[in-house]
């Protein structure tokens, strides 16, 4: 059945999705944790095993609490069906695989997440699939980059470290120009709530569930959210038989996670405005990325594209690696972490962690400094996270 949107999207992460009522009344779904379903006969077996009736089978197959999951999410991103992963990364490599063969071309985005990175980049190429990685704020350039063989454009749009901003309807225009082409969009930084790639042409969304979906820092998940008939591609083919399948349980954790994703959403990016806000005043930074200053180059994005410039902010500290990591070592409250999402306000180091898979040239060109520091916005009052990096900087 298709999503529907009858609901706001505050209620949705509640009530969104079409699964069955429990039989016993439960408020809370119920977590089905078994590896695998009693059929009432060998025939019934069979047909399911045929495709000629539904019903579950083997817990890598489906699973009523994945189901429910997978449900609620597409139903949030405004997509019929969604399929849920063992990681993030599961869902990337998931999601783009499933379209590929040897022969064949993906643009990416020329700044990603490392471990995107380095499945396009060393992975890809040992099975015979070409990766140009390009700067998508630029129409024309994006154009260029198409071949006759190119079937799969992925992007994460705020892109990871240093939230550069990607324009989802003049991408979705250009990739209409070519056939066969899939529309890849990594949403994790905004989630369904600040962000609808679907309605700029997206053909399949994904998520680090790990992160806001999740919200509580327990679970490493991903889910992929498109068509119908992509979905079951997915799950059939690359999800399947490459294992990359979420448990029952981290699916019932997140489903739980996922009904305070919008009142907690509020408190991220309402604190996030105020540390962006502090750091930008602070004679520390020599710069800060924030999409929600005017001087961001993508502004105009934010409150059209976007509803809020979301919760992550990146900054550079003036003297380079040494500074940065002597300000990560004197925090007393923010977690040095990798990650973001969480309750907890978390900070990290890109070029020596989240982003330590790509080459020093390749961090120079996506301008990923070694005075480059990525902050998470927590939950905690604001007062405190900006205490915290007070008392540090000031030791700068």
């Amino acid at each position: 059945m298709a999503a529907t949107r009858t609901l706001h999207p505050e209620t949705m992460v509640i009530h969104g999705g079409h699964v069955a009522a429990d039989e016993h009344g439960a408020l809370v779904a119920p977590l089905y944790q078994s590896s695998t379903f009693v059929f009432p006969d060998a025939e019934t077996g069979g047909r399911r095993f045929a495709g000629e009736e539904a019903g579950y089978m083997y817990s890598r197959l489906g699973n009523p609490t994945v189901n429910a999951l997978e449900q609620r999410v597409a139903a949030l991103e405004n997509m019929p069906a969604a399929a849920a992963t063992a990681t993030g990364m599961g869902a990337v490599s998931a999601a783009t695989m499933a379209f590929l063969r040897a022969g064949d071309h993906v643009i990416a985005s020329d700044c990603v997440y490392g471990c995107s990175f380095a499945l396009f980049s060393h992975l890809f190429e040992r099975f015979g699939v070409s990766v140009s990685f390009v700067d998508m704020t630029d129409a024309a350039t994006l154009e260029a980059a198409f071949q006759e063989n190119t079937r799969v454009v992925f992007l994460e749009t705020p892109a990871n470290p240093h939230l550069k901003l990607i324009d989802l309807g003049m991408v979705g225009e250009v990739c209409k120009r070519h056939e066969n082409v899939k529309m890849i969009v990594d949403n994790t930084f905004m989630t369904p709530l600040l962000q609808q790639p679907v309605a700029y042409g997206a053909d399949l969304v994904l998520h680090s569930a790990t992160k806001y979906l999740n919200g509580h820092g327990d679970v490493v998940a991903g889910v992929i959210a498109g068509s119908e008939e992509d979905i079951q591609l997915i799950k059939m083919t690359t999800l399947k038989d490459m294992g990359a399948t979420i448990s029952p349980h981290d699916a019932w954790l997140i489903t739980r996670g996922l009904k305070t994703l919008a009142i907690r959403m509020e408190r991220h990016c309402s604190n996030a405005d105020k540390v962006a806000e502090f750091l930008a005043r602070h004679p520390s930074i020599a710069h800060i990325y924030y999409p929600g200053f005017k001087q961001h180059p993508q502004h105009r994005l934010v409150g059209t594209q976007m509803k809020h410039a979301g919760a992550i902010i990146a900054f550079e500290l003036h003297t380079g690696y040494a500074a940065a990591v002597d300000f990560l070592n004197r925090l007393q409250m923010i977690k040095v972490a990798v990650s973001l999402g969480d309750a907890e306000t978390l900070i990290q180091h890109p070029a020596s962690m989240t982003h330590s898979p790509l080459s020093p040239e390749a961090r120079a060109k996506a301008g990923i400094t070694d005075g480059l520091v990525r902050i998470s916005v927590g939950l905690e009052h604001v007062d405190d996270i900006i205490n915290d990096l007070s008392q540090s900087l000031a030791q700068n």
